[in-house]
C-alpha cells in the first residue's frame, strides 16, 4: 500500500488504467493505551501536534474539567494557527452553584490562546434528572452508553465536538481534531466531522487517533 500525507483528499482517489483501476487509501498510525487515565496526555498531545503540522488541521477540542488539561493543550499548540477550544464540564454538575474551572485557571488558558466554553453537557442533561426522578430510559442516555463501547474519552470526544458547534467556537462540517479522556487528563483523540447537536446524525468519527484498549 503506497503512504500517503497526513490528510489526502476526502474519501478514496481512484486511478483509471487501460486494463484495471487502482484504490489509493491511505495509511495510518492508531495508538492505543495499555489502559486508561491521565498518564496517557503527553502522549495524546503528541499525537495532537503532529497531526496538526502534518494535516494542517485548524481547530483542535479539547475537554477539561480542572483546566489543566486545557492549559497544556493551548500552550503546545500556541503560535500555531490553531482554533483551540477548551470545553468544560457544566456549572453543577457535581455540585449546585460549582464551578470545577477556577476563573485563575480559566485566565491561564486564554492567555495562552486557548478559547474556554461552559454549557450543558450534551448527554447530562434534563433527561438525568427525569431518569434519576423516574427510573426511566431516555436517548442521550442510550447515546452516551453507545459512545462509551468505543471508551469514556470516545463518549466525550463526540459531545465536545458538537457543543463547540452549538456555541459557534468552530464552523460545522469542518474537520476538527477532538481530545477527551476518563476522569481526568486526555487518553483518546479522534478526527471528527462536526455538527451541531441538532443534526447528531451528520456527526462523523472519521479516524480515531489513539484510544486505550481497556
Amino acid at each position: 500500500m503506497r503512504r500517503l500525507p497526513c490528510r489526502p483528499q476526502r474519501g478514496f482517489l481512484w486511478k483509471s488504467g487501460a486494463k484495471s483501476d487502482t484504490m489509493i487509501s491511505m495509511e495510518r498510525k492508531v495508538l492505543y493505551f495499555e489502559k486508561a487515565g491521565k498518564e496517557n496526555t503527553a502522549a495524546c498531545m503528541k499525537v495532537v501536534k503532529e497531526a496538526v503540522a502534518e494535516g494542517g488541521y485548524k481547530h483542535v477540542v479539547i475537554a477539561s474539567t480542572s483546566g489543566e488539561t486545557g492549559m497544556l493543550f493551548s500552550e503546545a499548540l500556541r503560535g500555531r494557527g490553531v482554533n483551540v477550544v477548551v470545553v468544560t464540564h457544566s456549572s453543577g454538575f457535581k455540585e449546585q452553584n460549582t464551578l470545577e474551572l477556577s476563573p485563575e485557571m480559566k485566565k491561564e488558558i486564554e492567555l495562552r490562546g486557548g478559547r474556554v466554553y461552559t454549557g450543558t453537557i450534551l448527554t447530562h442533561s434534563i433527561e438525568t434528572a427525569f431518569a434519576a426522578k423516574f427510573n426511566g430510559l431516555y436517548p442521550t442516555l442510550v447515546v452516551a452508553q453507545a459512545l462509551r463501547r468505543f471508551g469514556e474519552g470516545a463518549k466525550v470526544c463526540c459531545e465536545i465536538v458538537m457543543m463547540a458547534v452549538d456555541a459557534g467556537l468552530i464552523p460545522e462540517g469542518e474537520e476538527a481534531l477532538a481530545v477527551g479522556g476518563t476522569a481526568r487528563g486526555a487518553d483518546c483523540v479522534m478526527v471528527i466531522r462536526a455538527a451541531a447537536s441538532k443534526r447528531f446524525f451528520d456527526l462523523k468519527v472519521l479516524e480515531i487517533l489513539a484510544k486505550p484498549r481497556v
